[in-house]
């Protein structure tokens, strides 16, 4: 294969597969993908939250990048770290399992992402878990387990209820669909713990602006926030979080919150790589001219949440960090990309948002789609069928849909997953 023929893709998220497999269908013969990711799968973000109540489990919001790909058309995919891009010589530096590897490239996608940002409240990065990976999921699920049997461990009052409150920083997406399934989840195990209270366990979310989900209409931000409080969550308004500590959150105004568990959904910070590749920045993301291309460069491109893209059929207005416009942009990248390797004109980005979905707990949510309003079991059936139709393969959905379906009637799974190897099962056991 010609180097000088290579498209290359850093990120495997939306925007980076959904990318690929236009390209796999369009791109003239002779030439090649190459997508460079860190992780060898896809994160359906927007689900992590019901990983944490265990209404999914992990391998349902990740789909393996290999079966999105296309290999009989020559896509190549690399998993590993770029670490510098040389434009001069249009060569890519990546961190591979076999060792430090250069790919060459006629274009360079940026589709890379954000990563969490701990750094907005004093303590956060210390005393809060932050919901961004698969793993932050498991993790805040095995945490929220261990807290309930330290409850039934522990004699005095006042710890047994600072064990028992979970506060959610954040009132958008993440922030009320943790809240939700949060609430669900400790109300369905709350019969395998005998010796706990169902007043001992308590969900605060925190939201310093005066309503949730502000990407939603109102009157959705605000049956969202009924939904929550009707099943005794505490939705605090206009409230901010000035300090995270070991014992809980201070507010802005001084009010103290016991807690054992914080759970952080706000902030994002650009990816390390941003700083080193010398282009225009918008607000720590990539800033790109209508058409996605990078500005100032001819051979460069961003997409997804690492761009800042102006959508022209809001009147140039940012385009929202979403799926739903990633998607949008790199189905339409991949048209500018095949119009310029043909030496014709490209189009600039313009998408009009066919709806947004948030669930408030399982089998609760609340939609706008195509200008239709929907909320409660209507609303989480189709958030549910919109991802189940993003995933690869029909025999992978299928089993999903299978197991989704077993869900929505039996108990969710309360098993405290350890991730302990033998080595380390050992050293416990020998330990004092």
């Amino acid at each position: 294969m010609n180097p000088n023929k290579q498209i290359v893709v850093v990120g495997g998220g939306f925007a980076g597969t959904t990318l690929v497999g236009e390209l796999e269908r369009r791109l003239p013969p002779g030439y090649q993908v190459v997508l460079i990711s860190e992780e060898s799968y896809t994160t359906f973000n927007p689900m992590l939250a019901e990983v944490v109540g265990a209404s999914v489990f992990p391998e349902h919001v990740v789909a393996p990048i290999r079966q999105m790909l296309d290999a009989s058309r020559g896509t190549q995919f690399i998993m590993g770290r770029v670490v510098a891009v040389d434009r001069e010589r249009r060569i890519v530096s990546a961190s591979t399992l076999a060792g430090l590897r250069e790919i060459a490239y006629e274009h360079l996608v940026f589709a890379f992402g954000t990563r969490a940002n701990l750094d907005l409240v004093p303590g956060l990065a210390q005393h809060a878990l932050p919901l961004k990976l698969v793993g932050d999921a498991m993790f805040i699920r095995n945490r929220v387990l261990q807290r309930v049997a330290s409850i039934e461990l522990q004699a005095d009052a006042q710890e047994r209820a600072r064990l028992g409150h979970f506060v959610v920083i954040g009132g958008g997406f993440s922030g009320v669909e943790v809240a939700g399934e949060l609430e669900d989840f400790l109300h369905g195990a709350l019969r395998f713990y005998p010796r706990v209270q169902r007043s001992e366990l308590r969900v605060t979310l925190l939201h310093d602006q005066d309503r949730l989900l502000p990407e939603l209409p109102e009157s959705l931000g605000r049956a969202a926030a009924r939904s929550l409080a009707g099943r005794g969550i505490d939705v605090r308004l206009g409230t901010r979080a000035s300090e995270v500590t070991a014992q809980g959150v201070t507010l802005s105004n001084g009010e103290a919150l016991a807690a054992g568990t914080v759970i952080c959904t706000i902030g994002t910070r650009p990816n390390p790589l941003v700083e080193r590749l010398g282009v225009a920045l918008q607000r720590g993301r990539i800033e790109t001219e209508t058409d996605l291309r990078v500005r100032g460069a001819s051979d460069l491109w961003a997409i997804g949440d690492c761009a800042f893209v102006r959508n022209q059929a809001a009147d140039g207005a940012v385009a929202p960090p979403t799926a739903q416009f990633a998607i949008a942009q790199a189905h339409q990248l991949a048209r500018n990309l095949v119009d310029v390797l043909a030496s014709r004109p490209t189009r600039a980005f313009g998408h009009v948002s066919k709806g947004m979905m948030a669930t408030t707990g399982h089998l609760k949510g609340v939609a706008q789609a195509y200008g239709l309003r929907l909320s409660g079991l209507p609303a989480w059936l189709l958030w549910r069928a919109y991802y189940l139709s993003r995933m690869p393969t029909l025999g992978r959905k299928f089993r999903i849909w299978v197991e989704w379906t077993w869900g929505m009637f039996f108990a969710a799974d309360i098993t405290h997953l350890r991730f302990t190897r033998t080595q380390d099962a050992e050293r416990e056991a020998l330990a004092p």
